[in-house]
């Protein structure tokens, strides 16, 4: 990884994209989103993951996030992406309606015998580039990028219209994730 993609700040504001091996596309189902969302809610309340901004697409995730209680970011992204991991193939597993059970399976098999650190399926891709943001300007262009994201993919025609991502959260509505900490 290069020296440009670490966390080098433990109490920095960092957003992070990561996505599924191969990009596939994992969260057309919205049972397997869930489980990043009770994850995410679940981090906010006993890991310290401060949450600033986050959005689920079809085969990848954004998110803006701070580590307080001495948690290190690398650590707390670390665990939520092998607990999602797991969570989501097991998911996968025992969901009689995937039609694309095998196929999935197979493809996180693959991953996982080319990878030295992973045994049986490796849900996630290694890369997450964590950038600290470090000013009000680059703060507000990941915010309308993590936001705009779905509307450029054309899944919706407003950020705020999004289900799964906390545009709502900054439209002053309410969105599906609680104590998101909006920026003004």
């Amino acid at each position: 990884m290069s020296r440009n993609y670490k966390f080098r700040n433990p109490e920095g504001v960092y957003f992070v994209s990561f996505a599924v091996v191969a990009w596939i596309d994992v969260f057309t189902r919205n049972d397997y989103k869930i489980i990043v969302i009770d994850a995410l809610r679940f981090c906010q309340q006993n890991k310290g993951m401060e949450i600033f901004a986050w959005c689920i697409m079809t085969n990848h995730i954004h998110l803006i996030f701070r580590s307080s209680k001495g948690a290190k970011p690398e650590l707390l992204l670390g665990d939520f992406k092998r607990y999602t991991s797991n969570k989501i193939v097991e998911a996968i597993i025992n969901n009689p309606a995937e039609s694309r059970r095998e196929w999935l399976l197979d493809q996180f098999r693959k991953a996982a015998e080319s990878s030295s650190n992973v045994k049986n399926f490796q849900f996630w891709r290694h890369d997450n580039k964590p950038i600290e943001l470090w000013s009000n300007k680059v703060i507000q262009e990941k915010l309308n990028y993590i936001h705009y994201n779905p509307v450029e993919e054309g899944l919706v025609f407003r950020p705020e219209d999004y289900v799964y991502s906390s545009a709502k959260d900054y439209s002053g509505e309410k969105g599906v994730l609680n104590d998101v900490i909006v920026v003004k």
